[in-house]
């Protein structure tokens, strides 16, 4: 096996790999989906779209709750194949794909809202301006990101993988990226609603 040429090639293969293997197996029976609804249905109430994407959808837990309130217009992109594997299984009413976030195989403006939970934050410094362009690309209104936040970088491991968790101020560096977009809402995501102090940021197209 050839080695990666870059620090997002080899992350990347992780995450089709191993890692994102078990990612799926720890993620499978989940309780925390659960209570993610009440977000969810908030985010479905302020944004009305009629075709959503979830970058990095792993199993379904977020695009679950869209099933009912947006019929036939979910779509899930995931580079780890099992993952995709799983979530057809799981929730077959939502068109999936195998795909990086970095090259995402749409037309622009394909999707009123587009959004990621915890992605970003395993994209290195040399991928994440075409990971946060190719979220701007395909969305015709409405970007919802949900990411570990720290007002400077921070660089970690995560399960045993050197310099591969980045917790950034995502909102603001998105919109430093494309000062054409508004900030409508931010928030913070606790246990409580299913996931692990994520923040999150409403964004919204001209």
């Amino acid at each position: 096996m050839t080695e990666p040429k870059s620090n997002v090639e080899r992350l990347e293969r992780e995450w089709r790999g191993g890692l994102g293997d078990a990612y799926v197996e720890r993620n499978i029976d989940s309780a925390n989906y659960a209570r993610r609804g009440a977000f969810w249905q908030s985010i479905i109430d302020r944004t009305s779209p009629a075709k959503v994407l979830e970058v990095g959808c792993n199993v379904g837990g977020n695009l679950r709750w869209f099933i009912d309130r947006v019929p036939g217009g979910v779509h899930g992109v995931d580079i780890n194949p099992r993952s995709i594997d799983v979530l057809r299984e799981l929730v077959p009413e939502v068109q999936a794909a195998v795909g990086s976030a970095r090259r995402l195989d749409f037309p622009d403006e394909s999707f009123d809202l587009v959004f990621t939970v915890a992605v970003l934050i395993h994209v290195p410094d040399e991928g994440l301006a075409e990971a946060i362009d190719e979220l701007v690309r395909t969305s015709s209104r409405w970007i919802l990101i949900a990411e570990y936040f720290a007002p400077e970088p921070i660089v970690a491991d995560y399960r045993g993988v050197p310099n591969s968790i980045f917790k950034r101020d995502y909102g603001a560096i998105m919109l430093e990226a494309h000062p054409e977009l508004e900030l409508v809402d931010r928030g913070l995501l606790t246990a409580d609603d299913g996931l692990d102090e994520v923040h999150w940021w409403l964004i919204r197209r001209p």
